[in-house]
């Protein structure tokens, strides 16, 4: 399989290209729209809770380190969430094209993959703007941001195509996600601080791998801090884990998968 996806590399990175051309066809704005709605999103948190709730981070001074949390943490989100849900139903999306073009079937992951890194690095570099704009400089530290990215993009990628071929065989299993998805997100510590949770439902945080893995990108972007390579280990195994079962599982439905689209 990795075989035949390397010599489809070009087809790989020419249907990335072609999907932003048709995204952004006709339109002025262009990138603009890729960093627009996850910032908006993270400007209506940061309002409705910070200034309207008075939500504040313990023991971290300074008007703007809330944002900063909240708009750190909701970029590592996206990235998880954007290549889980698009591999649901890529699948599914793209039943015409495998029905009746010949190329390795695990390109299309690949391609929701190359595009959501793209997405992401266009986010990072409008937030490191907007930092300095608002005079907070990132140090040194972001560069643990670059780890991060592959292991949630490796976990995210692994799930969602052991998910994406479920979903080609039981079709309930996207629309189960979608409501997973809502429950994973307030479980994670992006909206708030993790110190503010009661200590009987810690639990559910320290199980969560992406609590230790957005947590990268916060303490990172906010208190110029790397991670503990103890609370990685958890997350990189399960990715490693999510990427193997993704291909065994892929390799052994490929030979149906056409059949039931």
């Amino acid at each position: 399989m990795l075989g035949s996806l390397w010599k489809y590399r070009y087809f790989v990175i020419g249907s990335i290209k072609a999907d932003f051309r048709a995204r952004f066809a006709r339109s002025r704005l262009g990138f603009f729209w890729i960093i627009l709605h996850p910032i908006i999103q993270s400007l209506i948190f940061a309002v409705v809770l910070a200034e309207v709730l008075g939500a504040r981070l313990p023991q971290v001074e300074g008007k703007a380190a809330y944002p900063i949390y909240l708009l750190s943490g909701m970029a590592a989100w996206g990235l998880f969430s954007e290549i889980l849900n698009r591999n649901v139903t890529i699948f599914i999306e793209q039943a015409a094209a495998l029905k009746k073009i010949a190329f390795p079937r695990l390109c299309l992951p690949f391609i929701v993959w190359g595009t959501a890194l793209v997405n992401h690095l266009v986010l990072l570099a409008a937030i490191v703007l907007i930092l300095l704009f608002i005079g907070h400089v990132p140090g040194l530290a972001t560069l643990a941001i670059l780890p991060g990215i592959l292991i949630i993009s490796m976990l995210a990628f692994g799930l969602g195509v052991f998910l994406g071929v479920l979903n080609v065989f039981a079709r309930d299993i996207g629309q189960v996600m979608t409501v997973v998805l809502q429950f994973w997100f307030w479980m994670t510590p992006i909206v708030y601080s993790k110190n503010v949770v009661p200590e009987k439902f810690r639990v559910i945080l320290e199980l969560n791998p992406m609590t230790s893995l957005v947590g990268i990108y916060q303490d990172a972007l906010l208190l110029n801090a790397w991670p503990s390579p103890a609370s990685l280990w958890p997350p990189v195994a399960l990715a490693c884990v999510a990427v193997t079962l993704s291909f065994v599982i892929f390799r052994r439905a490929s030979p149906d998968l056409v059949d039931a689209l």
